[in-house]
């Protein structure tokens, strides 16, 4: 029998909500156009007119035209190509010892070269410029100890083109080296052993088969650090402006030096823009071509070459390189903050905290510390929450256009910093938006700078994850944002950790866009060390960067601790 019942009695109406899901997610995308958009609006607008707002093509003209504007060009592109031929033929040999030969310490050393990975540039600069000043750097003075030479003689000058390339070199190396030992990780053994049962020898196996399926990742890596040399601002200003030449990194900041030129500042940031979307585009072409596929099921690990007699002088090697970024600078930091002279050898007799306590009780230490903290927490909370909900955006697609989305949270990628820095200036010193001298137009650069490793992270994170319980979720009445807070985010949170860890370490180490942006209230301490540069007190110098180093590699440590995160991770370097 069925009984009927009145349809009130029979179904509980649900209250009804207002569903917020919609007006959140078109905010976000709004949000990040602002952040995008309108920097680079301002940017290509100043560089096409002149003081008096009228259209022009002069400031093209003038960088062409002028020495001043030419010779930067022509130093930045050497730079670039050098740093970019040398790091190859360091890194890719490192890459296969570390990845295919049964090299001792594999592990030490691909820790070590995370080290020089993060090290600030601009931070090594620093050392190098420690150890090798003609005059006053610590491995000249012991060449005269050793050799008796005469005051002013010296085997090396870390204040030339070449001392550039040099310091440039050590702190690029490693995106060649990680993407070459990632590919030969990844090669099934499978293919050279069957090379090997064809009668093919070691290095006919190498030469046909490894090479060419490492040779992508070689490419590409050689164009990561073409851009990175070309668009680093650091280095070049602390070893290339006291030898009295620029990059074009360095003679776009000279620009806004008193009198300011604003309108050939943006002029001279567009083909850095435009070189480097052109450089990134080529790498993703490089990196995306199918070098090969595998059939079947479980391919075999890598061959493991057996190098015999060469396997000390390999270790030599790879340690003598690792030298080079790592143990002399970290050496030379470590001695000029406990040293009396920042270039006199620290001996028990001569140690001292005078230089801790000089630094400590500066009041611009005080306000660069507490600014790039609040900025650094600030950036990585904001920063993964919009990397949160524009990877569901886009990964999901929850809105319409959503893939212009995706495109917008990784254009930043190809804004050099010093170029960012000079579109938010442009754009936050007039009216409506006036942000310069506050920290707000710091915090809007690093989230711009810190979005695309944070949206991408995130969102290989989201397609590991199924949607199944999301669309459970759905059926029994969640929002979207529901869905996401209560149900996606908390599967991620391994990645989110790891994010915003990321973040905050890539934020308190940014100089770039912050040396244009800073105000004597805003100072950071990336900005800070750089001022004490220009004073010449490099026994804070070395303080600050020690401080900096602890504290990135405390959060590294930490990220790897995090279960689940470590090897299959990538950090990335900005």
């Amino acid at each position: 029998m069925t009984i009927a019942l009145p349809a009130d009695s029979a179904v509980q109406r649900r209250p009804f909500k207002i569903d917020m899901s919609l007006p959140v997610l078109i905010a976000f995308a709004a949000l990040l156009c602002v952040l995008i958009v309108l920097p680079m609006s301002w940017l290509v607008y100043y560089s096409v007119v002149d003081k008096a707002g009228h259209f022009t093509l002069d400031n093209f003209a003038t960088l062409i035209t002028e020495p001043e504007f030419r010779a930067p060009m022509v130093t930045t592109l050497i730079l670039a190509f050098s740093a970019s031929i040398a790091c190859c033929l360091a890194a890719a040999p490192m890459g296969w010892l570390v990845a295919r030969t049964d090299l001792p310490f594999a592990k030490a050393v691909r820790a070590l070269v995370t080290a020089s990975f993060v090290t600030p540039p601009f931070l090594g600069a620093i050392a190098w410029e420690l150890l090798a000043a003609p005059n006053s750097g610590l491995l000249n003075k012991l060449y005269r100890y050793l050799s008796g030479a005469e005051m002013g003689d010296h085997i090396f000058n870390i204040y030339t083109l070449t001392g550039l390339i040099f310091v440039v070199s050590c702190y690029t190396f490693p995106y060649i080296f990680v993407l070459v030992a990632n590919a030969l990780d990844r090669i099934p053994g499978d293919l050279e052993d069957a090379s090997s049962m064809l009668g093919g020898r070691t290095w006919t196996t190498a030469r046909r088969i490894t090479i060419p399926l490492a040779l992508p990742a070689l490419l590409a890596g050689m164009l990561i650090a073409f851009l990175q040399a070309m668009t680093l601002f650091g280095s070049p200003a602390i070893l290339a402006l006291p030898a009295g030449f620029h990059t074009m990194t360095t003679k776009i900041w000279s620009l806004f030096q008193f009198p300011p030129k604003p309108e050939l500042a943006a002029a001279a940031s567009l083909p850095l823009l435009v070189l480097t979307v052109m450089l990134l585009r080529a790498q993703h072409m490089i990196l995306g071509r199918k070098g090969y596929s595998v059939v079947g099921g479980k391919t075999g690990d890598p061959r493991l070459i057996r190098l015999g007699i060469w396997k000390w002088p390999a270790v030599a090697f790879v340690f003598g390189v690792l030298m080079l970024p790592v143990f002399l600078p970290y050496f030379a930091l470590f001695n000029a903050a406990f040293s009396p002279i920042a270039t006199t050898l620290v001996t028990p007799e001569n140690a001292t905290l005078k230089n801790v306590w000089f630094t400590f009780n500066l009041s611009s230490t005080r306000t660069a510390l507490q600014n790039t903290f609040v900025l650094g927490a600030l950036t990585a909370t904001l920063g993964t929450v919009m990397a949160l909900v524009i990877g569901y955006i886009t990964v999901r697609r929850a809105v319409v256009g959503h893939q212009a989305l995706g495109f917008l949270a990784t254009a930043p990628i190809a804004i050099p910093g010093i170029v960012l820095g000079v579109g938010l200036f442009l754009a936050y010193t007039q009216p409506p938006f006036v942000l310069y001298g506050t920290l707000w137009i710091l915090l809007l650069a690093y989230l711009t700078i810190e979005l695309p490793a944070a949206f991408q992270q995130l969102s290989s994170a989201y397609k590991a994850v199924g949607n199944d319980l999301e669309d459970a979720s759905r059926i029994l009445g969640a929002t979207r944002l529901q869905a996401l807070r209560h149900i996606t985010a908390p599967l991620l949170r391994t990645s989110v950790i790891a994010t915003w860890c990321f973040i905050f370490v890539a934020t308190i180490r940014e100089l770039s866009a912050a040396i244009i942006l800073f105000t004597s209230d805003t100072k950071v301490v990336s900005v800070l060390i750089f001022d004490l540069k220009e004073s010449g007190d490099l026994g804070a110098i070395a303080v600050l960067g020690i401080m900096m180093l602890v504290l990135t590699f405390a959060v590294v440590i930490a990220i790897n601790r995090i279960p689940g995160f470590g090897a299959a991770q990538r950090l990335r370097n900005t």
